[in-house]
């Protein structure tokens, strides 16, 4: 290569290697955003240990407690209930319906739905006896709420405990669940069932960490 190619190839070179240098310099200088939205997602936890669901423990067939920190914190426990039941997805109502046409062949009851509210009555309204979804309101104070239904095969009993953290003052959401059995077909109700639960529980209370415009 003569002298001329080669002092013309450096150039080229050169002249590439400074578009690429303004190029990373152009992308470098730019403001992305550093925060990273993570999923949210309702973990295991442990029962809250002032609830009044954690008097219902002994005896218990089942049990268990999943967490998840409010988007709405200001939400009493019962505005958080039912937010989230009014998010339940398609899925889990599918379920409900299989459900619920499985159980009639042995007697046991029709739930309906989770998302079965009524939109116009006031969270103010609520008071123990009413049904609220698939469930009966039991117990209500601003920072839990107790609901539950009983049938000839077993009791279950829902708590959801709302609690401040004095260190970040982030409010924490714990759905628990209580189950007692009657007899051997609520032992049998349970085999299918408890598989469910854990995959409907964290899945419904999810919407209650998601702000409106994402649920």
């Amino acid at each position: 290569m003569n002298t001329f190619l080669l002092s013309r190839t450096i150039a080229y070179n050169l002249c590439d290697d400074m578009q690429l240098h303004s190029e990373i310099t152009k992308w470098c200088s730019l403001k992305l955003p550093l925060k990273i939205q993570m999923p949210i997602v309702a973990k295991p936890s442990e029962i809250p240990a002032q609830s009044a669901i954690a008097k219902r423990l002994t005896g218990a067939y089942f049990h268990d407690a999943w967490s998840v920190i409010a988007a709405e914190p200001d939400l009493s426990a019962l505005g958080q209930f039912l937010r989230a039941a009014s998010a339940t997805p398609s899925w889990v109502n599918a379920l409900m319906n299989v459900r619920n046409r499985a159980v009639a062949t042995v007697g046991l009851k029709n739930l309906g739905g989770l998302n079965h509210l009524n939109a116009a009555k006031p969270e103010a309204d609520y008071k123990p006896g009413d049904r609220i979804g698939i469930f009966t309101l039991i117990e209500k104070t601003p920072d839990e709420v107790l609901f539950g239904d009983n049938d000839k095969h077993l009791n279950v009993v829902l708590s959801v405990h709302r609690a401040v953290s004095v260190t970040t003052g982030e409010t924490t959401i714990t759905l628990t669940t209580v189950v007692h059995i009657h007899n051997l077909l609520g032992r049998l109700y349970m085999l299918p069932v408890t598989p469910m639960h854990k995959m409907i529980v964290p899945s419904v209370l999810k919407s209650v960490g998601c702000a409106r415009d994402a649920t």
